[in-house]
């Protein structure tokens, strides 16, 4: 039953963290007595690891941990995402298989949506699931996925009826990324990291058990798992704790930081690290220059406006309303954001924000904010997206006209694999 206040609420996390918090546990063991009680993830389902908690609750339960240094659930990379879609669409054996593991960080997960002909054309995908009687086979290119290198599972969306309408044709599968028909390759971004890789298909399988929802839903599907990734746009960042914290439990969190978040560390710099705008003014003399100091009040406002629409998002989840365009204007916004503080940065760094590594201020971070921004506008769904679904849903604009309806095999589209 729901505690009737926060105070009791907190009460009760507080007398249940001092009885069962240790760490010295292993990771996985303190994070498996999490799922099982229910404080990993308390506004899930009670039958699915949770204690039907509303949101609002959310920020006690994180104070408390937060309190004794307590570890949470695995929350990185697209393992949420992941969580959040079986949890709406899966049935009850995938929930059985896979949520607990996410909780315990023993499986990590990634997202295999874009393609290389498709573009923010989510659905235009070819990648094609035939299914030849036991199972699934799946050939075709996924393209700027996260994390896929070292990924056990992938939500896949893939092509499973080439009469139907393009949005009509798609289904949405989990797919084992550790097949010999899997072959991942990592692409080098222009900022030195290679978070991103390129997926290729060939005879890969994947059993009718792991197909999600029903064949055809894959774009309803889909655009859950989308509606997660941009209410959490930009939010995603790295465990940050006292390095002189001791235990086996912190020594594995620090590991699993290493490895697991390793592709998300330049995150920061891609939304332009306006937290860092103020020191650098004052510390290069710039707080001084009006034009600067202007540049400097844009961006705040900007930010300062994000961040409300943000709340707003945050406290319409809370009361179970239903996803409005808060997750559009709040990515939208963030695109806006980070170009104006990549400006500012620029602005007060001069000719010397070009210098990467230890020869740029702040060892080369300038220079790395720079090149990671762009990012801001294209992932989790480009700009140009973000308006259309605004100008359409919000505004009530008319729609584009449209030159891919019916069947989608006799859609124009680019080379790839073809239609059966």
């Amino acid at each position: 039953m729901q505690p009737l206040d926060g105070e009791k609420l907190r009460n009760e996390l507080r007398l249940w963290l001092e009885s069962n918090w240790d760490p010295n546990a292993s990771l996985i063991e303190w994070r498996s007595k999490l799922a099982e009680s229910g404080w990993g993830m308390p506004t899930w389902p009670s039958q699915w690891f949770g204690k039907d908690l509303s949101l609002v609750f959310n920020p006690i339960v994180d104070e408390e941990f937060a309190r004794i240094n307590a570890v949470t659930v695995a929350r990185s990379g697209i393992r949420l995402l992941a969580a959040a879609t079986i949890l709406e669409h899966g049935n009850d054996s995938q929930k059985s298989r896979y949520l607990r593991r996410i909780l315990t960080g023993e499986d990590t997960w990634c997202q295999l949506f874009s393609e290389p002909g498709s573009g923010s054309d989510l659905a235009g995908a070819i990648t094609r699931a035939d299914f030849d009687g036991s199972q699934w086979i799946i050939n075709g290119q996924k393209v700027w996925t996260t994390s896929a290198h070292h990924a056990d599972y992938g939500l896949l969306l893939a092509r499973t009826d080439w009469e139907a309408p393009k949005h009509d044709g798609l289904s949405y599968f989990v797919i084992d990324m550790h097949q010999t028909g899997v072959n991942v390759h990592p692409l080098k971004q222009m900022n030195g990291h290679a978070s991103f890789n390129q997926v290729f298909f060939t005879d890969a399988v994947v059993a009718p058990e792991d197909q999600v929802d029903r064949i055809g839903n894959g774009w309803k599907v889909a655009m859950t798992t989308l509606m997660h990734e941009r209410r959490s746009a930009d939010t995603l960042r790295s465990v940050h704790r006292d390095r002189d914290l001791e235990g086996r439990i912190y020594d594995e969190e620090r590991d699993e930081t290493a490895t697991v978040m390793e592709p998300y560390k330049w995150y920061p710099q891609r939304a332009g690290r306006v937290d860092l705008v103020f020191e650098r003014a004052i510390e290069t003399g710039k707080i001084d220059d009006p034009v600067v100091r202007q540049a400097i009040a844009e961006l705040m406002i900007k930010a300062r406006t994000a961040e409300w629409t943000a709340r707003r998002a945050r406290a319409a989840q809370q009361q179970g309303r239903p996803q409005g365009p808060e997750g559009s204007l709040g990515k939208l916004a963030a695109s806006h954001v980070a170009r104006q503080a990549s400006k500012v940065h620029t602005m007060i760094s001069g000719s010397d924000s070009m210098l990467g590594d230890e020869d740029g201020p702040l060892a080369g971070l300038i220079a790395e904010i720079l090149i990671s921004v762009p990012a801001t506008s294209i992932a989790g769904g480009t700009d140009e997206i973000q308006r259309n679904i605004i100008a359409e849903r919000v505004l009530g604009m008319p729609k584009e006209p449209r030159m891919d309806t019916g069947p989608f095999r006799d859609v124009m589209k680019n080379p790839g694999p073809a239609a059966p």
